[in-house]
C-alpha cells in the first residue's frame, strides 16, 4: 500500500463559497438596470425617471412619473457561460503494475486535486423575468407606489461530469495522515519496492481497515455527484413614498424594501469535509431567506436642461439560509449588499437627452463574498472544533470580492411625439482576480461591458409599448486557483443577451 495523492480535499473548500446573482445578474450579481426604457439606455435612471421601475434605482423619481402602471417581461440568455480546465495539473511518475496482466511500467499520477480537463458549458439557456410597478399621486406634492422586480441571482447547471469528482477519496477509502491510500504490489510503500496497482488506468483504493487509517469517505458521503451547480433567485418589493420640495422641481423619496431569496446547491459533496456543519452544505433542496432594508433618494431639476439624482439603498438584512449554514460564512448569513447611485441627465436639444449614472455596489461589506480564501485550510480537516474560518464558520471562507464601480451612459432621441429611440453602454470595474479563475466555476460573473438599444411607442394618450435589447460581450477570466488546484490553469467565461418588452399605462 502507498500514499500517493498529495494534499487533501483542502482545495475544494474555497470553491464552495458560491456567489449568487438572479439569472438577470450582470454586474457581479446585480442587474444592470430596471425598467425597459432605463435598460435601453444601459440602466441610467437616477436623474431620468421614465417609468415606475425607477424606484429600483432612485425612489425619488416616482414623484415625476404620475399615475401610472408598468408591466414588463425580460427574456434573458446568459449563454454561453461555463469554464475550461487545462491539463497542466501536477503529476508524478511512480512504479506501477497492471492488475490484470502483471505488466510493470511507470505510471503518471496526479499529485493533488484537479478539475477534469475540458470545456464545459452550463445548461439552461433562457430565463423569464417579470417586473411590475404602480404609482399614485396622493396630492400635488406626494405619491405612493409599489414595485416588484428581480434584484440578483445566478444559475449554473453542469451535467456532463461532476465538477469536483477528483476532490475526495474513493468511497470508504482508507486515509493515513490526510493522504488517501492505494494498493501496492508487493504490499509495501513504493519507496520500499512496492508498485502501485493500476486497474483500467486508475489506481486501486484501499478500502479495508489498516493500522493508523481512517475511512476517508464513508459510503461515498464526500463523493461529488451530478448535476453540479447552484441556483439563487432574489425578488424585491419596494413601497416608495415621495414628497416634492419647494417649487415642485425637487423631490425626496423613501421606500421600505422587502426581499425574498431562494438558494439551492447540488454536487458539492467534497465541501462537506471542511465544514463546521457537513450536513448543511449541498443537496438540501431549495432554502428560503427573507429580509428588509431601506431605500432613500433625491431628485432635482436644476433648470430646463439639467437634472441630478442621488440614492442609497441600505444593506438588506436577510434571515439565514439555515439549510446551507455549512456553506456560507456565519452559519448561512447572506445579506444583500448596499448600493449607491449618482446621476446626471442633460437635455442637449429639445428632443435629445444624454444621461450618466455612477453606481457603487458594496460587495466588500458582505462576509460571504468578501472574506479571504487565501488561508491554510488543512486545520479545517484535522482539528476539532474547526477554526472559525472553515466553511460555515463565524469568519468562513469567502470569494475575496471587492466592491464594484459601474459607469453608465445613455442617450434618448425623441423622433416625434409618439416614437423615441434609446441607446447606451456601461462598464464595471473588475472585482476578482485571475488567481480565482477556477474558483468561480459555479458563478462565472465575468461580464464587464453592456451595449443596449431600445424604443418606445406611444400607442395612445394612455398607453405605450417599450422594447429594449442588451448585448453583453463574452468576457473570459484566465488564471489559476492555487489553494484549489495548485498549478492547474483554466478560465471561466460568460456572454449574455436580453430582450425586454413592457406596457406602460397612465391613468
Amino acid at each position: 500500500m502507498n500514499q500517493i495523492a498529495k494534499g487533501s480535499v483542502t482545495g475544494v473548500l474555497a470553491a464552495c463559497i458560491l456567489v449568487p446573482a438572479t439569472a438577470s445578474a450582470t454586474n457581479g450579481y446585480a442587474p444592470y438596470g430596471w425598467g425597459t426604457k432605463s435598460k435601453a439606455m444601459a440602466g441610467v435612471a437616477t436623474a431620468l425617471p421614465q417609468d415606475t421601475l425607477v424606484t429600483a434605482t432612485n425612489p425619488a423619481g416616482m414623484a415625476f412619473v404620475g399615475n401610472s402602471l408598468d408591466l414588463g417581461v425580460s427574456f434573458f440568455n446568459p449563454t454561453p457561460r461555463g469554464y475550461e480546465a487545462n491539463d497542466d495539473y501536477g503529476t508524478q511518475m511512480v512504479p506501477a503494475v497492471d492488475a490484470n496482466t502483471g505488466a510493470q511500467f511507470n505510471a503518471s499520477v496526479p499529485t493533488g486535486q484537479y478539475i477534469t480537463p475540458g470545456k464545459y458549458d452550463s445548461d439552461r439557456d433562457w430565463f423569464l423575468i417579470p417586473s411590475f410597478g404602480y404609482n399614485r399621486d396622493l396630492d400635488e406634492r406626494s405619491t405612493i407606489g409599489i414595485a416588484l422586480y428581480g434584484a440578483g441571482g445566478m444559475n449554473t447547471t453542469y451535467r456532463d461530469t461532476p465538477v469536483w469528482e477528483h476532490f475526495a477519496p474513493a468511497p470508504n477509502q482508507q486515509v493515513v495522515g490526510g493522504q488517501p491510500v492505494f494498493a501496492t504490489n508487493p504490499p509495501v510503500p513504493i519507496d520500499q519496492g512496492g508498485r502501485l496497482v493500476i486497474d483500467n488506468g486508475a489506481p486501486i483504493p484501499v478500502t479495508t481497515p489498516i493500522p493508523g487509517g481512517v475511512n476517508g469517505n464513508p459510503d461515498g458521503y464526500l463523493t461529488a455527484t451530478t448535476p453540479t451547480g447552484v441556483n439563487l433567485e432574489q425578488l424585491f418589493v419596494e413601497i416608495p413614498y415621495t414628497y416634492k420640495l419647494g417649487d415642485g422641481k425637487q423631490s425626496v423619496g423613501i421606500a421600505p424594501v422587502f426581499a425574498v431569496q431562494s438558494f439551492e446547491a447540488k454536487g458539492l459533496e467534497p465541501f462537506r469535509a471542511a465544514s463546521v456543519s457537513p450536513d448543511n452544505v449541498t443537496n438540501n433542496g431549495k432554502d428560503w431567506s427573507y429580509g428588509v432594508g431601506l431605500h432613500l433618494g433625491w431628485y432635482g431639476q436644476i433648470n430646463d436642461q439639467l437634472a441630478l439624482g442621488l440614492s442609497y439603498r441600505t444593506e438588506t438584512w436577510m434571515t439565514k439560509l439555515s439549510d446551507y449554514k455549512g456553506l456560507f460564512a456565519d452559519g448561512g448569513d447572506f445579506n444583500i449588499p448596499a448600493m449607491l447611485n449618482f446621476g446626471v441627465a442633460y437635455k442637449a436639444r429639445p428632443n435629445v437627452t444624454v444621461a450618466f449614472d455612477y453606481q457603487h455596489i458594496f460587495y466588500g461589506e458582505i462576509s460571504a463574498l468578501a472574506n479571504s480564501n487565501d488561508k491554510d485550510l488543512s486545520p479545517c480537516f484535522t482539528e476539532s472544533p474547526k477554526p472559525a474560518y472553515c466553511l460555515g464558520g463565524k469568519d468562513g471562507l469567502g470569494f475575496g470580492w471587492d466592491s464594484m464601480d459601474v459607469f453608465k451612459l445613455g442617450v434618448k432621441y425623441d423622433h416625434n411625439e409618439k416614437l423615441s429611440f434609446m441607446a447606451g453602454a456601461s462598464y464595471n470595474s473588475e472585482f476578482s482576480s485571475g488567481r480565482q479563475a477556477l474558483f468561480n466555476i459555479l458563478a462565472p460573473a465575468t461580464i464587464r461591458w453592456h451595449l443596449t438599444l431600445g424604443a418606445s411607442y406611444q400607442y395612445s394618450k394612455s398607453d405605450a409599448f417599450n422594447v429594449s435589447f442588451a448585448y453583453m460581450p463574452k468576457e473570459t477570466l484566465n488564471g489559476t486557483s492555487p489553494s484549489i488546484t495548485q498549478s492547474q490553469t483554466g478560465n471561466i467565461y460568460m456572454e449574455q443577451k436580453e430582450i425586454e418588452i413592457s406596457w406602460s399605462h397612465h391613468f
